[in-house]
């Protein structure tokens, strides 16, 4: 089973500093039907303005995926840690028993991201946060692990739930699959750019997939695209 939800359908706000697409339920826009998809708890589509951010705010028992998709956001959180992440790149905070951290786009222009949550296995522990480069130039024709609690995904950046955050990029007539291997898991894939075809389901640039106990995704570029995939389980946090 696969569902097609267009960009259009997605709710979101428009705070001025921030114009933020939800593609599950989040702050003040709710649906039923959208509030998570297995253990998939969040997917926003943040376009944030330059010299703003978000400012310090706790998080816990979440494990929290940033990918840029166009320009920087800089890091800062309660542990020390600091650091930017630029286009293409990830960065992963592991909110464990509770950590504070602040998010700008410290850049010239806007920067782009896509913001995912995923449940933990297991509440608690300490938090921790990393990022890494992904070129994109490495994921060309293919898909690689960007971040992951899965056994022998070990260049990938460690999260704290049996799930995949993957990247793909694609030219224009190329074509990919995605094998699950384990029945009844949940995948949501967005284009981040450019449009493609899905087990026959065309998506435009930013819609979702939410896949459901599919075996397989087999996706064909209809333009040159850019490619996210959340692999995950279903819901089963402590």
């Amino acid at each position: 089973m696969i569902e097609h939800r267009p960009f259009a359908s997605l709710g979101g706000a428009d705070h001025g500093w921030l114009n933020a697409k939800h593609h599950f339920s989040f702050a003040e826009y709710h649906d039923a039907d959208r509030v998570h998809w297995g253990a998939l708890r969040v997917w926003n589509d943040d376009t944030i303005k330059a010299g703003t951010g978000f400012p310090p705010h706790p998080h816990a028992d979440m494990e929290i995926i940033t990918y840029v998709r166009e320009g920087a956001i800089t890091h800062q959180d309660s542990l020390g840690n600091k650091g930017r992440t630029v286009a293409g790149d990830v960065q992963v905070m592991s909110a464990g028993s509770g950590i504070r951290h602040s998010e700008y786009n410290m850049e010239a222009d806007s920067t782009r991201i896509f913001q995912i949550w995923i449940f933990p296995e297991s509440r608690g522990g300490e938090p921790s946060w990393g990022t890494r480069p992904f070129p994109r130039d490495d994921r060309s024709g293919r898909f690689v692990t960007l971040a992951s609690g899965m056994e022998g995904d070990h260049d990938a950046l460690p999260i704290r739930a049996r799930a995949r955050v993957l990247g793909a990029t694609l030219k224009a007539g190329e074509t990919i699959e995605y094998d699950f291997n384990e029945a009844w898991r949940y995948g949501y894939l967005v284009p981040a750019a450019g449009k493609v075809e899905v087990n026959g389901i065309v998506l435009e640039a930013r819609d979702g997939a939410a896949a459901f106990d599919e075996p397989k995704l087999r996706i064909r570029a209809l333009e040159d695209a850019e490619l996210v995939l959340v692999d995950a389980p279903g819901l089963n946090h402590a």
